[in-house]
């Protein structure tokens, strides 16, 4: 189950309670409606200060803990990674700015890249409760994410919820200057769709660009090669449960006290790095002596790998296996990525 740090919980509470409830739910059911419909790109999605706060309170617990579930896939497979710089493209409220310092507390300066006001504003207000110094003291730059960007360099780059914003066209010359980047460091970049159909599309076909300007896919794909689901049939996505506050189920009129947030992910390098030999796409089946895993793996694509209760100790890692982890548990590739 995963929560907000104190510090950022406590701030975002603070910051909420200075709008009234109602208009805080009015908000969240326009942003809902926004989400499942498509957005008008010729407004901006948090133009208002209550849009921002609802955005913040309706959002910023699932982003969070999306693109941290993310990152630490990426932490567990690159022990050796100790990024000190991040930079965060189309960073909204500073989600993935909380998420990275979390994974990463070798983290000492970070930039948000981001083009509302309104959000760089509450943004910063609650960076300034955060305890870590690359979150207190992050810049804050307004920026449009667009074909015009340059291309960001920093030890980790992450873009979280922001493709579906664009225009596909400008999706594309996006990523482009993304791997870019990417390519003239030896950083990681983390990109973080929500977990639909539509979001697993946009980040395989960034997974297709980034591969084809000489990256290497680092997770959750166990190789470089093309995906092997077949669009329409299935979608590569993840998930991570977190806890609802009290006002969290307000805003969203919800009543249970967590929520499940799936998503879909890719991180590449321009450094080759241990991947996953396979990775977990489904819950693991479990019946009495028997566990079945659905897994992505380099060698044969897709496969249903049955665990007996026989094979001992794999047997009790796959029971305790998860929708999401690298498989065999703890366990790398012999060969580096790429």
């Amino acid at each position: 189950m995963s929560t907000l740090p104190d510090d950022l919980d406590d701030a975002l509470e603070a910051s909420l309670g200075r709008f009234p409830t109602t208009e805080l739910t009015r908000s969240v059911q326009t942003l809902i409606r926004q989400y499942r419909e498509g957005f008008d790109r010729s407004v901006p999605a948090l133009g208002t200060e209550a849009a921002v706060a609802a955005y913040a309170g309706y959002r910023m617990p699932a982003t969070y803990s999306a693109v941290r579930a993310a990152l630490r896939q990426v932490a567990l497979l690159a022990p050796g990674f100790a990024p000190e710089t991040q930079m965060d493209v189309g960073g909204g409220t500073g989600s993935a700015l909380w998420a990275a310092s979390a994974v990463w507390p070798t983290l000492r300066t970070a930039t948000v890249l981001e083009q509302s006001p309104s959000a760089i504003a509450f943004g910063r207000r609650l960076a300034g409760h955060a305890p870590a110094v690359a979150v207190r003291e992050a810049r804050w730059q307004q920026a449009f994410v667009d074909r015009s960007a340059p291309a960001p360099t920093a030890d980790l780059v992450t873009m979280s919820y922001v493709l579906g914003e664009l225009s596909p066209a400008v999706q594309e010359d996006v990523v482009g200057t993304l791997a870019r980047g990417a390519a003239r460091g030896a950083g990681m970049l983390v990109i973080v769709e929500p977990g639909t159909p539509a979001g697993y599309a946009r980040i395989a076909a960034a997974r297709r660009l980034l591969a084809a300007s000489g990256l290497h896919v680092v997770a959750p794909c166990p190789h470089d090669g093309e995906c092997p689901i077949r669009p329409g049939q299935d979608w590569c996505h993840f998930a991570v449960r977190l806890n609802r506050t009290a006002l969290h189920r307000r805003i969203k009129d919800g009543t249970l006290s967590f929520e499940d947030e799936k998503f879909s992910y890719v991180a590449a390098s321009a450094r080759p790095s241990p991947r996953a030999e396979s990775r977990i796409l489904r819950h693991p089946v479990k019946r009495k002596g028997l566990v079945t895993l659905r897994l992505c793996t380099a060698e044969d694509g897709l496969a249903d790998r049955p665990v007996s209760k026989r094979q001992g100790e794999t047997y009790r890692e796959a029971r305790d296996a998860v929708w999401g982890d690298a498989w065999p548990i703890g366990r790398e590739s012999a060969s580096p990525a790429g």
